[in-house]
């Protein structure tokens, strides 16, 4: 049988005549209303469809009324791209619902699946679709490579996908001409549909795969979008996801969502507390830092707070520890923890780096002539150590401005260190149980204020006859 007439996924959109020629230019102001909607509304997609996978998984069928709600997501922002700059077929604006509405030109049906393969459901979303992802990655972005560059990262990378390219030769076109090139509307509609029908198909809304066809031109090989003969008979259905419901939806999926976060935080963080504490029960990072000039520094460490203050951080962070070992075991290692203005007097006019982002061993190489002494000999540190080997500071932390510094012990110049950065945290198992617990409150209610509304619009209006 041929796919063309079988396909379950319809998409529609009729170029208007008319079309304004500068009104495109300032489409991308006139939808953010709808983006700032559906980029609420994805969320709710995304949640649901994950319901969905785990009720396909277990029953082998897709909840109706998550389907409508996903349905209505993919209509509503196809509606939204075909007005704006996936196509500019229309300058009439988009209306804000899920529901069809057979008025507007551009239209998207997708037929229920009264079943689906529960095998199917493990890969398709994401092996299955891959050469269409490859496919749709070039028509929308990702896949067209322009190669640009910028004076502070040197040569990069940029994407611009086929459908936008065409869409902007378009509309220059209109701009001019008062014409849109029909025979670039086509091919541009054609390369919708195909992203259409893939975006269904990874959201497990059918199990018939995409096929690999460019079917171009405003209406759909398959057959056109079901007109309704009477409200009666797409109303119940559609009108079923209310406001009231979707905006419980919505709600429930950023708290998911945010749960979610707080719960995979929080086991981390547990994880963290259980088996990364080294056997002086420190947790710690380290790094290599090299540097020509005479001492590495850190920037301002700039801690405020009274003793009632210090004595919760103390507890929240425990004990601070320092280390440096010399890349060269011969080379004995100087680390010193001062005031931030002893430890400035101390190294103005000498070259030596401070570190501006550890992790990244970016620095601020200062310039100087002067030659440092040896440190110990400074008399300006709150701790100290000095030695072969690793050296250790455990850190006393209180309120002020700090400087960690790091040097040769007898301050020649070439200071090349593995660094290790630690600290107790004592509280770090009640702050992983406390994240835990709000992460867990948060997914009831998200539970909650998702399973409500999927519920009663599931449930069909009194009097509503049942679906064909």
């Amino acid at each position: 049988m041929d796919v063309r007439m079988t396909y379950p996924v319809r998409v529609e959109g009729n170029l208007a005549t008319g079309l304004s020629r500068w009104l495109w230019l300032v489409k991308w102001l006139l939808v953010i209303p709808h983006l700032v909607v559906l980029s609420f509304l994805w969320l709710g997609f995304f949640v649901l469809t994950v319901a969905a996978f785990f009720a396909i998984l277990v029953t082998g069928r897709y909840p109706r009324a998550i389907f409508d709600f996903n349905v209505g997501v993919l209509r509503w922002s196809w509606r939204v791209q075909f007005y704006s700059y996936s196509a500019l077929g229309t300058d009439a604006y988009p209306p804000f619902t899920l529901a069809d509405v057979p008025a507007y030109p551009a239209r998207l049906e997708i037929d229920y699946p009264e079943r689906l393969s529960r095998g199917l459901v493990l890969v398709k979303w994401w092996l299955l679709a891959i050469p269409h992802y490859i496919i749709v990655g070039l028509f929308v972005g990702g896949g067209t490579w322009l190669l640009g560059y910028t004076d502070d990262r040197g040569f990069t990378w940029a994407a611009g996908g086929l459908v936008g390219i065409l869409v902007l030769v378009a509309a220059i076109v209109l701009l001019f001409t008062g014409r849109y090139p029909k025979p670039v509307f086509d091919f541009v509609l054609g390369m919708d549909r195909w992203v259409l029908r893939v975006a269904a198909y990874a959201a497990l809304m059918t199990d018939a795969y995409p096929p690999f066809r460019l079917d171009v031109g405003a209406h759909d090989p398959a057959g056109p979008v079901t007109e309704p003969s009477s409200p009666e008979h797409w109303q119940p259905a559609n009108h079923r996801w209310t406001g009231g419901k979707i905006t419980s939806v919505v709600a429930g999926a950023v708290l998911a969502l945010t749960a979610m976060g707080l719960l995979t935080g929080g086991s981390t963080l547990l994880w963290a507390d259980r088996a990364e504490r080294d056997a002086d029960g420190y947790l710690s990072a380290s790094n290599s830092l090299s540097a020509t000039g005479y001492a590495i520094a850190t920037k301002d460490i700039e801690l405020a707070g009274t003793a009632t203050d210090w004595s919760g951080i103390q507890r929240l962070v425990g004990d601070v520890r320092v280390r440096a070992t010399a890349a060269d075991p011969a080379t004995p290692v100087f680390i010193g923890v001062a005031p931030s203005a002893a430890a400035a007097g101390f190294l103005a006019g000498a070259q030596y780096a401070t570190v501006t982002d550890w992790s990244s061993d970016r620095y601020v190489v200062h310039q100087g002539n002067r030659t440092l002494p040896a440190p110990e000999t400074a008399g300006i540190w709150t701790a100290q150590a000095s030695g072969g080997g690793t050296q250790t500071v455990v850190w006393p932390m209180r309120s002020g401005d700090w400087t960690v510094v790091v040097m040769n012990a007898d301050g020649s110049p070439g200071v090349n260190v593995v660094t290790e950065i630690g600290a107790t945290v004592p509280a770090l198992d009640e702050i992983a149980w406390i994240v835990i617990g709000v992460g867990l409150v948060l997914l009831a209610g998200g539970v909650a204020l998702i399973a409500v509304p999927v519920h009663r619009a599931a449930q069909r209006p009194v009097g509503a006859q049942p679906e064909s």
